[in-house]
């Protein structure tokens, strides 16, 4: 009995060493999508906050960043406060809006980025012609139409701007399925914006 006590036990200490990594991967995955949907509630809060009038509101009180729009994409259901900046530590919160564009109000193109498996996973459903909108800190509503969907290699493609022209660009990682960060490649969606005459 003991003999066979002793030749097992490499097998269940074999098998509870999986079972404890296991529960790890999928807390580690588990963790960035409640990460991203408690962040979300918080920076509601701000938004809030700053259409009062409050400048900068932190969601909360260690964020180096702060809400400067909201992104609304009524047929997916899509509501989400974009945040000043597009660096890495922002993105795990929300999309954020790429600091060298226009910001809303503003003539030019405005760029926001955000991950492809949280907040910008939506991306991969969006069709020419659907509408989004971009809601500013005065309040006042912007509506754009999707007129374009491309992947580009960020080593060899650069995405070009306007200063005269009032676009909207998304940009993401592709594939949206990769199981590895960091690729060169990424999924571009470009929006015109609607004129106030032309919107039904």
């Amino acid at each position: 009995m003991t003999g066979t006590w002793h030749r097992s036990r490499p097998v269940v200490w074999l098998i509870a060493s999986l079972l404890a990594i296991g529960l790890w991967q999928v807390w580690e995955g588990s963790w960035m999508y409640a990460k991203a949907g408690l962040a979300q509630l918080l920076l509601q809060r701000a938004w809030t906050r700053s259409l009062e009038g409050e400048a900068m509101p932190k969601p909360w009180p260690w964020a180096d960043t702060w809400p400067i729009a909201r992104l609304r994409m009524p047929r997916l259901s899509v509501d989400l406060i974009v945040l000043a900046g597009a660096h890495g530590r922002t993105l795990a919160f929300g999309p954020g809006h790429v600091g060298s564009s226009a910001l809303p109000g503003q003539t030019g193109t405005m760029m926001l980025a955000g991950h492809r498996d949280t907040h910008f996973q939506f991306l991969q459903e969006l069709q020419p012609d659907d509408r989004l909108e971009i809601v500013g800190m005065d309040g006042t509503t912007r509506r754009y139409r999707v007129t374009e969907r491309q992947v580009m290699d960020s080593q060899r493609d650069s995405i070009a701007t306007s200063d005269e022209r009032a676009e909207l660009i998304l940009v993401t990682c592709f594939p949206f399925d990769a199981i590895t960060t960091g690729g060169p490649l990424r999924f571009v969606v470009r929006a015109d914006a609607i004129p106030q005459a032309d919107r039904s």
